[in-house]
């Protein structure tokens, strides 16, 4: 069974923007597990795109794989075009050397469940890290674009405050301003406040729904139905490694026409 999704489009939304992310019949194993088993996904540029499943469905293994974190066993994924972490000769896969790949991950900022902050830096130092030792931009400058990402997240008076002096919300707000700062093309989130207490989920998605305002192409991995039904553009829910059922999120929340969509939504909604 293969999954697909092709999106369809909110009004607004532009149906001949280019496509961003193109997953052709992904497939992804762990030895004997197999956690994607053919998975077609195609994102156009400036959309949000919800993924929703249970525990174990293969929704994070596959936002791993966009990016490289996961090496695919079988299909093909491109962003904005480009081949992610292979090249691609007489129809066969030959895989890029780590410091290509390193250099695609620049353009495809990803936010963990878990912060992932470097614990010994200050929030300011934690979002200057990647500019100035990955991308070589001059310190002054970096600290500019740090200031200025940490102030849209609404952080201008923790800069210089390390991650134990934060919390788990003023984190995650922190790290979403550390992906941007290499100016990524596609954000990633995976299941960005699933380990936030209840009170502190709404100020990251606030972030997260100004970004979509702002035109940012997105794939969240979430169980935020309400975020969904608000902002995303298309919302794909998986099950077993598949892709069960796409849609317009208002329209698959409201109506979904598969029965495992159907129980899994009764549970959550």
């Amino acid at each position: 069974m293969t999954g697909q999704l092709i999106p369809a489009q909110q009004p607004g939304r532009d149906a001949d923007a280019a496509v961003m992310v193109d997953a052709q019949d992904v497939h992804k194993s762990f030895g004997s597990l197999e956690v994607l088993r053919g998975v077609d996904l195609r994102v156009r540029s400036g959309e949000v795109c919800c993924l929703l499943g249970p525990s174990g469905s293969g929704k994070s293994t596959f936002l791993r794989c966009i990016n490289h974190l996961e090496k695919i066993n079988a299909g093909r994924i491109r962003v904005d075009g480009e081949l992610i972490g292979y090249r691609e000769r007489n129809g066969k896969l030959y895989e890029m050397r780590d410091a290509e790949v390193a250099a695609q991950r620049r353009s495809i900022g990803m936010v963990f469940q878990r912060f992932n902050l470097f614990p010994h830096m200050t929030a300011l130092e934690n979002v200057m890290e990647a500019p100035v030792h990955v991308a070589g931009v001059k310190r002054a400058q970096a600290r500019d674009r740090a200031e200025a990402l940490l102030d849209r997240v609404g952080l201008a008076d923790k800069m210089r405050n390390y991650p134990s002096q934060l919390s788990g919300g003023q984190q995650q707000r922190v790290a979403i301003a550390r992906a941007l700062a290499m100016s990524p093309k596609l954000m990633l989130f995976d299941e960005p406040t699933s380990a936030l207490d209840p009170e502190l989920v709404g100020e990251v998605l606030d972030v997260m729904k100004d970004l979509a305002r702002e035109g940012m192409t997105m794939i969240v991995v979430t169980h935020e139905i309400g975020f969904a039904r608000e902002v995303g553009d298309s919302m794909v829910f998986m099950d077993g490694g598949v892709v069960v059922e796409s849609g317009v999120p208002r329209e698959m929340i409201a109506a979904p026409q598969h029965a495992r969509t159907q129980a899994f939504l009764a549970n959550v909604l």
